[in-house]
Parts: structure tokens; C-alpha cells; sequence
């Protein structure tokens, strides 16, 4: 299983949430791997309510990982845009149409898998 740790005490600026915790590359892959394959066809609201507290999870992880967006704007868009999907107020709710939590919970996805391909990059690992 792949883990890198940045080396990070939680709760300080750039940490991770509780105590020193890797990155786990190999888990959110796979988690974020496992999400994109659903359709939308044959996935119930369920599941996909199941599937997206996970994926804010990693994404919000990485979020608080140093991914370069001060000298890169590239990275600076998309880690504004992470802020955005983890916003309490813009997350779906039991009222939001199935077909908006399925985009929601693959904009979640591809968005937390892009951030992880960064992180990776950074830090020296393998691909994704």
C-alpha cells in the first residue's frame, strides 16, 4: 500500500486532521476509482449518498496538503474549486435531485483524483 506522509502535525496550517496520518495514495485511488465507475443507470441515490462523504473526505484531506498552488495557477484553480464542492452550502441534500448528486459526487471524484495525481507529483511517489 502506498502512504507518504508530509510529516505534518494535525490541526496546524497545512496539516492533516488528526495526529501525523499519510496520505493514503493506493486507498483514495481506489476509493475515487470505484466512484467513477458507477452510472448513473444502475446506481441507486444510496449509494451514491454512501460514496460522496468518503470522496469530500479525501478531497478535503488534500486540500490540506502544500500542492503548489502559490506557484502554480493551474493548482490554485483547482484547489478553489475543492474549497467550493467541500462547502457545506453547496453539497447536495436529501431535497437535490438524484441527477445532481450523481454530478456532484463525480465532480468530487475527478476533482480529488487530480489533486492526488499533484500530490503524488510533489511528493516524489508513484503514480495514481
Amino acid at each position: 500500500m502506498a502512504l507518504a506522509s508530509t510529516g505534518k502535525a494535525l490541526g496546524t496550517a497545512g496539516g492533516a486532521a488528526i495526529g501525523n496520518l499519510p496520505i493514503d495514495v493506493e486507498g483514495i485511488s481506489s476509493r475515487t476509482e470505484s466512484v467513477l465507475a458507477m452510472r448513473m443507470d444502475t446506481t441507486t441515490r444510496a449509494a451514491m449518498d454512501g460514496a460522496t462523504p468518503a470522496i469530500v473526505g479525501h478531497l478535503n484531506l488534500l486540500l490540506c496538503e502544500e500542492l503548489g498552488a502559490n506557484e502554480d495557477q493551474d493548482v490554485e484553480v483547482l484547489v478553489r474549486k475543492g474549497y467550493s464542492l467541500i462547502d457545506y452550502t453547496r453539497r447536495p441534500s436529501e431535497s437535490t435531485p438524484t441527477f445532481g448528486a450523481y454530478i456532484y459526487m463525480r465532480d468530487a471524484a475527478l476533482l480529488t483524483r487530480r489533486l492526488l495525481w499533484i500530490y503524488t507529483q510533489r511528493n516524489g511517489l508513484g503514480a495514481p
